[in-house]
């Protein structure tokens, strides 16, 4: 039996072969056959990890999550820069994000077709809202919206403005290159509040 270390190591070889594929194929080209392809391998080695196609893409689901914990963010101070820095992290502003939303965005497919896999997803937007939720919080607290700005409602349109931003991106990168996303982004926030603010 292989020891543990060996083990361990194969299977991040196997993760890292699993975002290979997924960062140049999305999920609809994930298959046992193209990650053993990326890795040198045998097909039969990964059904020891993967004992069918739905147990693939759970992993990957949970390779994309690690990725997605373990990026560097932004730091801001409280309020709606903080806001503004939270949802520039995941626009398409970089290669590696671009990469990251390609495979979030090819999840999508697979994740709508299984019960399980979309209540994974259902959780992981809620848990992303509740990350921005203390923003919107602090820039009411602050003043920087209005108090009768509903903070849920705020953090709703916030992630679906990016959610939006990104899809635009990701199909027409020429049309909607980084400058233009932040511009766009910031003319989101500001209206957000319309009415003027003394400097």
């Amino acid at each position: 039996m292989p020891a543990r270390g060996d083990h361990d190591a194969r299977r991040r070889d196997v993760s890292e072969a699993v975002w290979r594929v997924l960062a140049e194929h999305g999920f609809g080209g994930l298959t046992l056959r193209a990650v053993a392809a990326e890795m040198g391998a045998s097909t039969g080695l990964l059904t020891h990890y993967f004992p069918n196609k739905k147990a693939l893409v759970a992993h990957a689901l949970d390779v994309a999550d690690e990725r997605t914990a373990s990026r560097p963010l932004r730091t801001a101070p409280p309020g709606m820069p903080a806001l503004r820095a939270a949802l520039l992290d995941v626009l398409c502003l970089t290669p590696a994000a671009t990469a990251m939303n390609r495979v979030w965005v090819s999840s999508w497919d697979v994740s709508l077709a299984d019960p399980g896999l979309a209540s994974r997803q259902k959780d992981r937007y809620d848990n992303w809202r509740g990350r921005l939720r203390p923003h919107v919080a602090a820039a009411v607290s602050l003043g920087e919206l209005p108090a009768s700005r509903d903070v849920d409602d705020v953090v709703a349109s916030a992630a679906a403005f990016a959610h939006g931003l990104v899809v635009h991106a990701l199909f027409d990168p020429a049309g909607f290159p980084p400058d233009r996303q932040i511009a766009m982004l910031d003319a989101f926030l500001a209206s957000l509040d319309p009415v003027p603010r003394p400097e």
